[in-house]
């Protein structure tokens, strides 16, 4: 795991050189509005992205994170939690503009580095923002679905889960 001061450098297939510093103790939040359900090694080891996430960028994240991660090299729907199809392709959410700075996977990748204590300030006001406005996902389930009933509205639960909210509401 890094440390505060460490100096990540990222050489994947969508980023080359890219360098940031661990500012912050992994795993702490300095925003009090900000209050994931889930560390990204609890979310890959329910399943989440149908397994396709992380797969040439593993070194970039400490190897406990992949342990029981649920990895594939092509999209599986059954790794997910939920067993639903759940993902868009990456070229949908660059039109639909949900790419932001340094982060080129997306709003779960943001959450991996601010995770390891990466900070950008402007950056993450923009995903932790985002992710607030997530939750109306789960109140759709709270108005629709009777409480128990894990497997009502499958997919928005599959996406709750993979913005780091509790899917089981």
């Amino acid at each position: 795991m890094y440390k505060v001061g460490d100096i990540v450098t990222v050489n994947d297939r969508m980023q080359r050189d890219y360098q940031y510093e661990i500012v912050a103790p992994p795993g702490t939040n300095s925003l009090l509005d900000f209050a994931p359900h889930y560390s990204p090694q609890e979310m890959l080891a329910r399943g989440i992205f149908e397994g396709k996430y992380c797969n040439d960028c593993r070194g970039e994240f400490p190897d406990e994170w992949f342990d029981h991660a649920k990895i594939s090299d092509q999209p599986n729907p059954e790794l997910n939690y939920f067993g639903v199809k759940s993902r868009k392709p990456l070229s949908y959410w660059k039109e639909k503009g949900w790419i932001y700075g340094p982060d080129p996977r997306g709003w779960f990748q943001w959450y991996c580095r601010y995770y390891l204590g990466r900070r950008v300030p402007r950056i993450d006001e923009i995903q932790i923002k985002r992710w607030r406005s997530f939750a109306r996902h789960a109140g759709q389930i709270r108005a629709n679905c009777a409480p128990g009933d894990i497997f009502c509205r499958p997919r928005q639960r599959q996406a709750l889960l993979q913005w780091s909210y509790d899917p089981f509401i």
